[in-house]
């Protein structure tokens, strides 16, 4: 499994303090170079409606630093889908967006607004784009999610990532996941996962058959503040890679 570290949150503790402001720190830039040079496979990146931390200039700048892999998450607005064409940046995730949400909540109702996302999907794989969807790891929202034409699904790992301290819980949601990833395999699709990962739960992902990339965030940028994001980045490794 390859590692791509969110590096949202460096921007929330910024806009905490200097939102509105020309500069301010910490620079989610420098960050990601941390976590590029540290071993990372690629640097995802959430551009909301509400520009709540990560903001335009972030995008513009993350694409010209880096060396790595650049992934856009993003909502399926015209606006976003504008953004992502003149960024193109190595793949962009849909996402589903609400206001009033502290972190997203949930996967795309990928079966109510399919037509519109297999219209985004076209849009941007034409500009070559790989277009990978954030959903629920249910056996109906992973066969819409093939219909669209996206190339890849990144199953959302919420519910797996509260009930990991509970050992049916865990395993409920384990055998969901696996079920959806064999499914999203046999449709040709790569399979990502994410969302609630941490140094802890992440060994559960091990279970998993078929996932390509972990896509992992608060959890590193919290353990950076106490250990620098080199050493949080090659902790996760270690965990994602074990050795013998």
């Amino acid at each position: 499994m390859k590692l791509g570290v969110n590096i949202d949150h460096t921007a929330t503790l910024r806009e905490a303090r200097y939102r509105g402001l020309p500069d301010g720190e910490p620079d989610p830039i420098k960050a990601a170079l941390a976590c590029e040079a540290a071993g990372c496979y690629g640097i995802t990146a959430h551009l909301r409606e509400d520009r709540r931390h990560i903001l335009d200039e972030d995008m513009d700048r993350l694409a010209a630093a880096l060396k790595i892999p650049l992934n856009f998450e993003m909502a399926n607005t015209p606006e976003m889908v504008s953004k992502a064409l003149k960024l193109l940046p190595t793949s962009v995730c849909l996402v589903p967006e609400k206001r009033q949400e502290i972190t997203t909540e949930g996967g795309l109702d990928v079966q109510s607004q399919q037509a519109s996302i297999a219209r985004t999907v076209q849009e941007l794989q034409a500009a070559g784009i790989e277009v990978s969807l954030f959903v629920d790891p249910a056996p109906e929202v992973v066969r819409a999610s093939i219909d669209t034409g996206a190339r890849a699904i990144e199953l959302h790992t919420g519910a797996f990532a509260e009930g990991f301290g509970e050992a049916v819980s865990r395993r409920r949601e384990i055998q969901r996941l696996v079920e959806a990833a064999e499914l999203g395999h046999q449709g040709k699709l790569k399979v990502n996962a994410g969302h609630g990962l941490n140094y802890l739960n992440v060994k559960g992902m091990h279970e998993v058959p078929w996932l390509e990339e972990l896509n992992i965030g608060h959890s590193i940028v919290a353990h950076a503040l106490f250990v620098g994001f080199d050493v949080a980045v090659k902790e996760m490794l270690r965990l994602i890679h074990p050795v013998g």
